[in-house]
């Protein structure tokens, strides 16, 4: 079952207090980014976001550990409660993105050179 567009749209509702929030899909789920770094996976309508120390102390215990897909790495698996409260899911959102690093720069793609036929 894939997340409906209706889950990331309310997820989008809920962090637009954030600058540079978007979603982005991929292989029929969505990536969250935020400061264009993935902060957390919506797969099946559930938010899994990144383990980071600051975000788990927020949390406390109130999320499971849980993986988005079958042998990715484990994530924080919010509950609608924490979900429903929008300051407090944006506030989880930042400082994840905080504690993580800067994604790499791309490397610009390079064009093939076709080869000219001699005889031509």
């Amino acid at each position: 079952m894939s997340t409906s567009q209706s889950t990331i749209d309310y997820l989008l509702d809920q962090l637009s207090s954030l600058p540079n929030v978007r979603a982005r899909k991929m292989f029929g789920e969505y990536a969250i980014y935020c400061d264009e770094k993935v902060v957390a996976l919506v797969c099946d309508n559930q938010l899994f976001v990144k383990v980071t120390p600051r975000g788990r102390a927020l949390i406390g215990e109130r999320y499971e550990e849980g993986e988005a897909y079958p042998g990715a790495k484990p994530s924080m698996l919010i509950g609608a409660e924490e979900i429903d409260d929008g300051e407090r899911l944006c506030e989880l959102i930042r400082l994840t993105a905080d504690a993580l690093p800067a994604p790499r720069p791309k490397k610009p793609r390079m064009r093939k050179k076709r080869e000219r036929c001699r005889d031509c």
